[in-house]
């Protein structure tokens, strides 16, 4: 992977194909790798980059407190590779992550896509049970988290040993941060409706841990909204329906 020095430590990122600048961002707790059966359906129409986030894949286990941190290191990214526009797709994670970029750098985006993921802040609840897990996390390791959550990304059995195989990969630290991180994002339905640019909403109607029904709000907010649910998928789009993903994502284009 290629290597960026990014607000004090180094972002790894892969980039690839031509085209319109599109910015690829993976979901909690995984990497860039997650985007490998969408990269060749995309890369004659888009310049695809494909961060790892600070404390996932190869990027140094640099803890960052706020997804509007993540954001500015995307951001750092750009400037450091000359791209002054981009579309930016996040997955679940990610998409708050490209809504924080979009938000506090709106002259760089051009285009979102939310592909199972939300624009709502976490409730009380769900905010409490993100710090409970990651002082676990931090304590115990990644195993546990691994064990659970791959069989809620996916009913495709050679994808949940995969997909485990992939979070037991990532940091401690670095996991923990994001959930902290996402416990503490800001809603951001009231950005989106003054949000111009296309925002493609993509959706597995069968998603066990993001309801399609916020999907669903984010269409009927967005100005320029493009909604593509997927019946039988769950909440990995991107490796379970790649045609259809890649498809969609060619509105940003």
């Amino acid at each position: 992977m290629l290597k960026a020095p990014v607000n004090g430590f180094e972002l790894a990122y892969e980039r690839r194909g031509m085209g319109t600048p599109l910015v690829l961002i993976h979901g909690y707790p995984l990497d860039h790798t997650i985007w490998d059966r969408v990269v060749p359906l995309l890369e004659n129409d888009f310049d695809l980059l494909l961060p790892d986030l600070p404390g996932f894949g190869a990027s140094a286990s640099f803890t960052r407190p706020l997804l509007a941190d993540m954001a500015a290191d995307i951001t750092a990214l750009l400037d450091h590779l000359g791209v002054e526009e981009a579309a930016v797709v996040g997955h679940s994670m990610g998409g708050y992550v490209a809504l924080a970029l979009a938000h506090g750098f709106p002259g760089r985006v051009r285009g979102l896509g939310l592909v199972a993921s939300q624009a709502a802040a976490d409730p009380p609840d769900r905010k409490l049970g993100r710090y409970q897990t990651a002082e676990k996390i931090e304590a115990n390791g990644v195993e546990e988290v691994a064990a659970s959550m791959s069989a809620l990304l996916t009913t495709d059995l050679v994808l949940q040993t995969d997909l485990k195989q992939l979070i037991l990969r990532q940091s401690p630290g670095g996991v923990a941060a994001a959930l902290r991180a996402m416990a503490e994002r800001p809603d951001s339905t009231p950005f989106l409706a003054g949000f111009g640019f296309p925002v493609v909403i993509i959706h597995g109607l069968a998603d066990k841990l993001i309801p399609v029904d916020r999907a669903r709000e984010v269409k009927n907010v967005a100005r320029n909204g493009h909604l593509f649910t997927l019946d039988g998928i769950g909440h990995m789009p991107m490796l379970e329906a790649p045609q259809a993903t890649a498809d969609a994502l060619k509105i940003l284009s």
